[in-house]
């Protein structure tokens, strides 16, 4: 099977439309982050998400990390998947779950060194999906994702191998190494933000190229 596409970062209605049109099956809607690409307002968001036709993924991209403020920034906007890019406290997604029933939750590992697969298979458990980023929330001004940089894809197949959830592919991606990595991790799904953009704004010929890049696999 073809990996999952999921265009991040997306802006507008236009922008998801156009996203979709060339064969994503999710997109990303970022909230509030302390650095990176692509934030957008909650209103924004909620407004996005409402446009998408099921059964495309609508992710909230959420830096919260206690159950409550996760649970209050979805009531606020309203997708059917929630990434939860940092650490959650106390790793209480039951109270996530039993709060917004039916949403699913997709955890954001940032991948080091060895100790990124084990973790990867401990937050497995309670989670609907893994997504694989390469962004570092240990430095003062966090990253959590849209760095556009690559991690060690062997790292990443052990995840995929070893965890049993399915893992979305993150950093770094783009029509020329689509494939390789395609290959080399088998991946359920792919993510990414700027590698279809230019100065900033999605650009049709940059997903035309990725989109035949992941379908000559």
């Amino acid at each position: 099977m073809m990996p999952r596409v999921k265009i991040c970062c997306i802006a507008n209605e236009q922008e998801a439309a156009s996203a979709i049109s060339f064969g994503a099956s999710s997109i990303g809607l970022v909230g509030k982050m302390p650095s990176g690409p692509g934030p957008i307002s909650d209103a924004d968001i909620e407004r996005i998400a409402r446009s998408v036709p099921p059964p495309v993924a609508t992710f909230l991209l959420t830096c919260e990390q206690t159950p409550q403020g996760i649970i209050e920034h979805h009531l606020r906007t309203r997708t059917n998947t929630i990434q939860i890019v940092d650490e959650l406290e106390g790793r209480d997604y039951a109270s996530i779950r039993a709060s917004l029933p039916g949403v699913k939750l997709v955890q954001v590992v940032h991948v080091f060194g060895e100790e990124s697969v084990d973790e990867a298979c401990e937050l497995a458990e309670h989670v609907d999906a893994i997504l694989l980023d390469s962004g570092n929330p240990k430095l003062a001004v966090k990253e959590l994702g849209g760095t556009g940089r690559r991690h060690d894809w062997r790292l990443s197949r052990r995840i995929v191998e070893t965890c049993g959830k399915p893992v979305f592919l993150a950093g770094g991606l783009n029509a020329d190494n689509v494939r390789e990595a395609i290959e080399t991790v088998h991946p359920f799904g792919l993510d990414l933000c700027s590698g279809v953009r230019t100065n900033g704004q999605l650009d049709r010929f940059k997903l035309e190229r990725f989109f035949e890049s992941v379908n000559f696999v």
